[in-house]
């Protein structure tokens, strides 16, 4: 049992408004979030231990019909793309809540713009260098004569999102049009890969305190499939600034790490920290979210912004001025379903991804992953 302050008829110590601030913030969220350790404001290895052992969610995003993917990556750089390649045009949408994107093309996404279907959609490291990816992915697709036809040829629509991890690896060496184009002649129906792969090749995550404290991301997918037939799946490239959790207990797995090397919240650093160690923009999480679902443009759009949540659940801070957080949201048509019911089951098949790429990520370039300190 915990010592009352005024045991033993001691009178209370001294509490700085710091420290006032800090229990009470930590007392707060350790009530909004079962069974996490905000309240202790770090996470041991031990006490991680005491429950059950997360398990990796079952499926991948090309359980979804009219879905294929492919990886590159360069494991010495610590970077690569990931390629999602519709096997015909499809309805998208998209929703960015990070306040430092990289993008492509999501401009056209918007419902009032004319175009309604997308070729493939990039996922990629390198920062703004690696868009270029993309010109690559565009190339391949020509190739297949899949596009927007514009009456002289086909113009192919892939939109795409990037991750900052040139901290990690090689800061020189990012996608270029070549390795998207390899990525997109590589895509099959074959289960995805998880981990220090594609796009999650040099994801970290709990920079809150800076590299030296951080873990490393990945790139995770899951998906869910219904009697009626509607599949859901998900696959997205972890890259916070903020630390990962388990949304069933709070269980902090991967995320800034203190002196002695238990994972300590977030929070708890920004309260601590005069000067936030983080760069603005040097994050993001982005993901794709995808069904099987009679959807239009408009629908894919509200589908977008619902996955969000899939984050919120997961990644704590999220959409924060050192991320990018950006969710496209495909549909390729075959089965009748609501907005509502899609969006819901892309919030818990997200969910389900983000922690797939934390368990399995390795280590790399210095950074430990999960399960290194387990």
């Amino acid at each position: 049992m915990a010592k009352d302050w005024k045991d033993e008829g001691q009178v209370a110590p001294a509490v700085s408004r710091r420290k006032f601030l800090q229990r009470t913030a930590m007392l707060g969220l350790a009530a909004a979030v079962p069974g996490s350790f905000l309240a202790a404001g770090s996470a041991t290895g031990q006490e991680a231990s005491e429950g059950k052992k997360p398990k990796l969610a079952g499926g991948t995003i090309v359980d979804v019909p009219g879905v294929k993917v492919g990886q590159v990556q360069n494991e010495e750089a610590l970077t690569g793309c990931t390629v999602i390649v519709l096997e015909k045009g499809s309805s998208c949408g998209v929703d960015v809540r990070g306040s430092a994107p990289g993008t492509r093309e999501t401009d056209l996404l918007n419902p009032i713009n004319s175009v309604q279907e997308v070729n493939a959609v990039v996922l990629t490291g390198g920062s703004a260098y690696g868009l270029d990816a993309a010109s690559g992915v565009m190339r391949y697709m020509e190739e297949q004569g899949q596009g927007y036809n514009v009456g002289v040829g086909v113009v192919p629509i892939i939109p795409a999102a990037v991750i900052f991890d040139l901290s990690i690896g090689s800061a020189k060496i990012r996608p270029d049009q070549q390795m998207g184009y390899e990525a997109a002649r590589l895509a099959s129906k074959q289960p995805v890969q998880q981990g220090n792969v594609g796009a999650g090749t040099g994801a970290t995550v709990g920079k809150m305190a800076g590299m030296k404290r951080a873990m490393k991301g990945g790139l995770g997918t899951a998906s869910r499939r219904l009697p009626n037939g509607l599949v859901v799946g998900a696959i997205v490239a972890v890259n916070a600034v903020g630390e990962v959790r388990l949304p069933s207990t709070g269980e902090i797995l991967a995320g800034a790490r203190g002196e002695d090397g238990n994972i300590r919240d977030s929070l708890s650093w920004m309260i601590d920290a005069a000067t936030p160690p983080v760069p603005s923009g040097t994050n993001t999480t982005i993901a794709v979210v995808a069904s099987n679902a009679n959807l239009n443009k408009v629908q894919a759009n509200k589908v977008a912004q619902m996955a969000h949540n899939g984050l919120a659940k997961t990644i704590h801070p999220v959409h924060t001025m050192s991320d990018g957080d950006t969710i496209f949201a495909i549909a390729t048509g075959g089965v009748d379903a609501s907005v509502n019911l899609v969006g819901t089951l892309s919030v818990e098949v997200l969910a389900e991804a983000v922690v797939n790429a934390i368990l399995s990520a390795k280590g790399a370039g210095g950074v430990p992953a999960y399960q290194d300190l387990r």
